[in-house]
This record gives C-alpha cells, structure tokens and sequence, in this order.
C-alpha cells in the first residue's frame, strides 16, 4: 500500500471519529442545562477548549455563550468545526475510493451534504438535537459498513488505528476538560467541596453520555456514579471500546500485522503504562489535570510515530 494512501485512510477513520464524537459531545452538553439546578451556570467555553482552538475562537467571538460556541464548534470553528471535519472525512475517502467499500464513500458524501445543508439551522431548539442525532446515527452506520465489509488487510488496519487513538485522545480531553470546568474543585484537594454536592452525579453521568458508556459503566459499576469510578472507567477499563486503556490495546493488536512496528509499538506499551499505573484516587486529590495532560502528548506522541513510520514526511 503506498504511504499517502495509508495516511488518507487513517485520516478518514480519524475525522469520522472526530465527528461522531463532537456531534454527541454538542447533543449531551445540551442536555446537561435541562439536568442541572436553574441558575447554574455552564462554562461553554470548555467544548471549545476540548478543541484546542481558543485562540482562533476568541479571534472570531467576545463571549463563550451557547451561541458563539455552537456556531463556531458546528460551522466556522476553522478545522476544528462539525462541518469542516465531516468535509475532511469525505475528501479523504474520496481520494481512497479504489481502497475502501464505494457504499461507504457514497454514505459519507451523503452524511457531508446533509451537514451542509442543515447546520446552520439547527443551532438552536429541538432541530439542533435532531440534527446532532442524525449525523451521530450516519456515522455508526459509516463505520459498521466498513467493519462489515472491509477485507482484513492494511486498508482496515489504519482505519483501526486512525480510529482507536482518536477515541484514546477523546476520552482524556473530555475527562480532563469537561469536568476541570464544571466542577472547578476537583484536582486541587476538594473532592466534595459542598458546592458541588448538588450536581456532581449529573455531570459525571452526562460525561459518561457523550462516550455512550453509561449503560456498560453501571454494568460493570455496582455503586452510584461518582468522579472516582467514572475515571477509571473511562481510562483504564480494557472491555469498553471507548476506554482508553481499550482503545490502546486495539491498536496494539493491529500494529502486530504491520512491518516496521516497532517504534509505535514502543511508544503504546510507554502509554499504557502510564494509564495502568495511575492511582485515579490520588490523582482527584491533586494532579488530575497535569496527569491527562502528560497522556495527551503521549497519544500525541503515538500519533507522530505512526507517522513517521508509515506516512510521507510533510515538508
């Protein structure tokens, strides 16, 4: 398979990924307002923050309102918006046509222009949940057809790994982000400042929502949800597809049937170290943030070793 076709499949599976995930993150975060006492004040601005794109929000917006921050994360957040990431979903499986099922291509073409037809409606009300479930709906759809109808050979094997690290990087931005802005005392000693009381088991019950893991999470959690539990759920269980654990020993199982796999492989093992050996407990105690922050560079990390290993250099 040659380089530029490998990196476009991954970057495919990565931008569907990407969409399913910001389509389901904007649906719950919405939901989470109906949830949570009235008054209560929801810090918008850490959907942006999820993104990494601050600056280029705060170059186009003044406040972090519900507003600013659905038009820019659905239409004009740059490369970070729905509609731009469901566009690079399409070009990249346009120009692998010949590689992937021409189904999928069609569905995901299909899924593109529904998005740019209707976004910029469906900011608002009930349309916005309708629309957020219907892209979230195509994008399962994408990604069965593919798990269904793909040969096991390269192809499928960089859309595995395009699509487990991004679920590995998804689970830590939404852990450390979501919560560090909505319940600003955890990670400084204040587990149960009684500010928070109130609303704690909606939050984390909404953060499991936006990764579909709340239903497997009260099966395997006996106990009511709580910040320790769902933390550990979301990073170290090895059942859950969206863990990050999981996710990470997906892409172990993958690099196995991949030549030259060392370096990545390396890089992995070093990760899920790091996520196995963390004491969630303490971590709520102080360091949770730093923590999800060295996590995040190392799936960074993973990302520019399979890169480097399989992918043209980009000069």
């Amino acid at each position: 398979m040659l380089s530029r076709v490998a990196e476009r499949i991954y970057w495919q599976a990565r931008y569907l990924e990407r969409a399913e995930n910001t389509a389901r993150l904007l649906n719950v975060f919405s939901t989470l307002l109906l949830d949570l006492p009235p008054g209560t004040k929801l810090g918008w601005r850490s959907l942006v923050e999820i993104t990494g794109n601050e600056i280029a929000f705060d170059g186009k917006y003044k406040q972090a309102n519900e507003r600013n921050v659905m038009r820019f994360l659905m239409l004009d957040g740059g490369s970070s918006s729905l509609l731009a990431t469901l566009a690079n979903t399409r070009e990249n499986a346009r120009t692998t046509r010949e590689i992937m099922p021409l189904e999928a291509f069609e569905q995901i073409n299909d899924l593109y222009h529904y998005a740019k037809d209707n976004a910029a409606a469906s900011l608002s009300g009930g349309s916005r949940h309708k629309f957020l479930e219907e892209v979230i709906s195509n994008c399962h759809e994408i990604s069965g057809l593919m798990a269904g109808s793909m040969s096991r050979g390269a192809a499928y094997s960089f859309v595995r790994l395009g699509r487990s690290l991004e679920r590995a990087d998804m689970a830590t931005r939404i852990i450390d982000v979501g919560s560090g802005n909505l319940l600003p005392d955890i990670g400084t000693g204040k587990r149960q400042a009684e500010s928070n009381e109130p609303y704690e088991n909606t939050l984390w019950m909404n953060i499991l929502r936006s990764l579909t893991a709340y239903q497997m999470y009260r099966q395997h959690v006996k106990h009511r949800v709580n910040g320790e539990d769902v933390v550990r759920f979301l990073l170290q269980d090895d059942d859950f597809p969206r863990a990050a654990t999981h996710a990470l020993t997906t892409i172990t199982k993958v690099l196995k049937h991949l030549p030259k796999n060392g370096k990545a492989a390396k890089q992995v093992d070093k990760t899920l170290l790091i996520i196995q050996k963390g004491n969630i407990s303490k971590l709520l105690d102080a360091g949770l943030f730093k923590y999800l922050d060295g996590l995040q560079i190392e799936i960074a990390t993973i990302h520019q070793s399979i890169a480097d290993t399989w992918f043209l250099p980009h000069k």
